[in-house]
């Protein structure tokens, strides 16, 4: 039995003592909520725990009020290997910034973070006022806090690994920067470097045939993801890469984590 599972039998009060390790201490003090009853000043519980018993998985929410999406969300789960931990989800929106539409269709439907479909005008926009893909509001800038809390939670119970899926390029780029290598994706990731390079087959493909494809795109993370969720790899014959994008598997140790980095002196 994974540890997940294990925690998910234990009565609310100590399942939520040990997934409360979730939540960066950054966190409780931006939004003034109390990290022992998880309630704010005004005495409202903000924290949403879904643990149920026997499940293997566990997440965290914190919403407020007045925005429709959670300010946090992390999702962890068992791994196959004992010693593993998958950390399968996260989002953190600043509740202060614009929102923009780009979780839905024109008509009201899901995008699914814009791989199942897209919001073009809305992804525009988002863009222009520098968001990233998948991005419906500006992030608080807290990925370090939240890894360093997963450390924490981790060495509690003697997990040695975390492992998670990539969904973006900016994604598999920032957690180089924080000590996660790679399971997958690295040649894809190298060479994807390479090729946005000075007369590279994507650096080529950067000729403003859509708003997303800006020559200046081939040098800054925010603007190779763009590229990328707007399928500039499908458009380029390359033995390598398949013309495909597909999500890097990666992995941090604990007490030694080590960078793989594809994309070496970055700009945001």
């Amino acid at each position: 039995m994974g540890w997940i599972q294990y925690i998910n039998r234990f009565d609310q009060a100590r399942k939520e003592g040990f997934y409360g390790h979730l939540i960066p201490p950054s966190l409780f003090r931006m939004l003034k909520i109390n990290p022992i009853n998880f309630h704010n000043d005004k005495d409202v519980k903000l924290v949403r725990f879904f643990c149920p018993e026997g499940e293997n998985t566990c997440f965290v929410e914190i919403k407020i009020e007045g925005i429709e999406e959670p300010v946090y969300y992390i999702e962890i789960s068992d791994s196959i290997d004992a010693t593993m931990m998958e950390w399968d989800f996260l989002i953190i929106n600043d509740p202060k910034s614009r929102q923009f539409r780009t979780h839905v269709t024109e008509e009201g439907k899901d995008t699914l973070f814009g791989w199942a479909s897209r919001n073009i005008k809305e992804e525009e926009k988002a863009m222009k006022a520098g968001y990233f893909p998948g991005q419906s509001r500006k992030g608080l800038h807290l990925t370090r806090d939240v890894i360093h809390a997963l450390d924490i939670f981790c060495r509690i119970l003697d997990i040695k690994s975390i492992r998670l899926e990539a969904l973006f390029y900016h994604n598999a780029i920032a957690y180089e920067r924080y000590g996660f290598s790679y399971f997958t994706g690295y040649d894809r990731m190298k060479r994807i470097n390479e090729l946005f390079q000075p007369g590279g087959i994507l650096y080529n493909k950067l000729d403003n045939s859509t708003p997303f494809r800006r020559p200046e795109f081939a040098q800054s993370i925010r603007g190779r993801s763009w590229a990328i969720h707007d399928g500039i790899i499908k458009d380029v014959a390359d033995d390598i890469l398949q013309g495909k994008w597909v999500s890097p598997i990666m992995y941090r140790m604990v007490e030694k984590p080590e960078s793989m980095l594809t994309f070496p002196d970055p700009k945001y």
